[in-house]
């Protein structure tokens, strides 16, 4: 029950990008664990993916002027960043975290557990007429003892719905997914296409310049956007009206982007998407498995539009397994990969027990555009289209890899323990309580230029 050293697990994440030993000289790493109640190095995992999205950054500074900077992160405002979500105020109210009344842990009546993902109303409505109950907590429980917790996890996949069946680390280590997460690497950087170096531009930030789409939702993906943007990017959210999404998610994650409404089912649609793709320098698109690409804009065709793309897709359970074409979140991961039994063993709980953030969507987010800007990075040096490939899932392998800590009985802390690290201003929902980032840069600080805008305020085209 030791910590690792988190500048040790930052050298590891720098090397596995193919970055140079160099530059981690020029980073301070500040506090130690524990910052959040857990027997798992959740601070560690915030500190190291900020802090190495903060060095691709710099790197990138270096490459576009020539200097470098200096670079630190502490931890304890690395967790509260990886909670933004929890401690978002509109208008001085907290909205918090908001979960569906039948979204959650279940006993089903083989005696296992069971968790279920409500939160999005089609997969609310999915699982009721799966179950055949009402839209009551009790309902879905005298159903699921009807049920054997694999059974239901099972089935509801195959009706494109989410829920996942609570499993040991012995026992994810076994399973087919679990075997083919341990055998991918954290991420993939793959050259998918050839084009041309592209040098950066004069800009005063890492990013400048630089024209993101963001077709994502939820946490992980729109984290890597808004850390893209953190950066200077230029950070186009794409969605459409007929989508379901999570209000309070929108507002925190959308700091620092234009948001649009494209509805890719039209031709007019997929030819605004298309233009906007040449355009672009980064795509970032978090749907399930082949959805994109299905409306013609997958990996190898955003290439062929737009020669030196750099093409970042997101998925829940990894690029290959028998799982890789689920649907998943961040909590029904943690749930099947042994990380809920393990805390909850840990803790002396009789049944899984949830980590104290969603550390797999906000290191994941972290990684991505880690990964990213690593990519750009190759992109001047050597030219190239470029697909990065992460998922929650071999996330949550690495973060099993830093260890366990003894800080369960660490505090909790709540909106007031946290109020040194918020800020405050306008945006599309009224005013904005918010996490800063937790990176500092001695040149180019990160922030925020966008205020939080409702989706669909822009119209489909790059500013000026």
């Amino acid at each position: 029950m030791s910590a690792p050293d988190p500048t040790t697990v930052l050298a590891a994440l720098w090397r596995v990008a193919g970055h140079s030993a160099d530059a981690l000289d020029a980073v301070d790493l500040s506090g130690h664990e524990p910052v959040l109640p857990s027997s798992f190095a959740n601070g560690i995992a915030a500190q190291t993916t900020i802090a190495a999205v903060a060095m691709a950054a710099g790197e990138l500074w270096r490459l576009r002027t020539g200097r470098s900077q200096r670079i630190g992160v502490d931890m304890r405002d690395a967790a509260i960043e990886f909670r933004s979500e929890r401690y978002m105020c509109v208008d001085g109210q907290p909205v918090g975290e908001t979960w569906d009344k039948i979204a959650g842990l279940y006993r089903c009546g083989d005696g296992r557990f069971v968790r279920l993902h409500t939160n999005l109303p089609h997969h609310r409505t999915g699982m009721l007429a799966l179950l055949g109950c009402d839209y009551e907590r009790s309902a879905v429980q005298s159903a699921l003892d009807g049920w054997r917790a694999e059974a239901l996890e099972t089935a509801a996949a195959e009706a494109g719905l989410v829920a996942t069946a609570s499993r040991s680390f012995a026992e994810w280590d076994e399973h087919p997914q679990g075997r083919a997460v341990a055998g991918l690497p954290l991420f993939n950087i793959d050259r998918i296409g050839d084009a041309p170096p592209q040098p950066l531009g004069p800009g005063d930030r890492p990013l400048s310049g630089i024209r993101v789409l963001d077709l994502t939702r939820v946490i992980a993906g729109p984290v890597c956007g808004r850390t893209l943007a953190a950066h200077g990017a230029d950070v186009l959210l794409v969605t459409a009206a007929h989508l379901p999404s999570m209000g309070h998610l929108v507002v925190d994650t959308g700091r620092g982007k234009l948001s649009t409404q494209i509805d890719l089912r039209e031709p007019g649609g997929r030819e605004a998407l298309a233009g906007l793709l040449r355009d672009a320098d980064v795509v970032v698109q978090g749907y399930r498995p082949g959805a994109i690409a299905s409306h013609g804009f997958g990996p190898q065709e955003a290439a062929r539009i737009r020669p030196g793309i750099l093409y970042v897709s997101l998925c829940a359970y990894g690029h290959e397994g028998p799982w890789s074409g689920r649907r998943g979140f961040d909590s029904l991961v943690q749930n099947a990969n042994g990380l809920n039994v393990a805390e909850a063993e840990a803790a002396g709980s009789d049944q899984p027990k949830p980590l104290p953030a969603q550390t797999l969507d906000h290191a994941t987010g972290y990684l991505m555009a880690f990964a990213a800007m690593t990519a750009l990075a190759r992109r001047v040096r050597e030219g190239g289209s470029w697909h990065v490939r992460s998922s929650l899932a071999q996330t949550g392998h690495w973060f099993r890899s830093l260890g366990r800590i003894d800080g369960l009985a660490c505090p909790d802390p709540g909106l007031d323990d946290v109020r040194d690290r918020l800020d405050e201003g306008p945006s599309g929902f009224g005013t904005l309580t918010s996490v800063r980032h937790a990176a500092a840069m001695s040149e180019t600080p990160p922030r925020w230029e966008r205020p939080s805008v409702p989706l669909g305020t822009h119209p489909p085209v790059w500013p000026d």
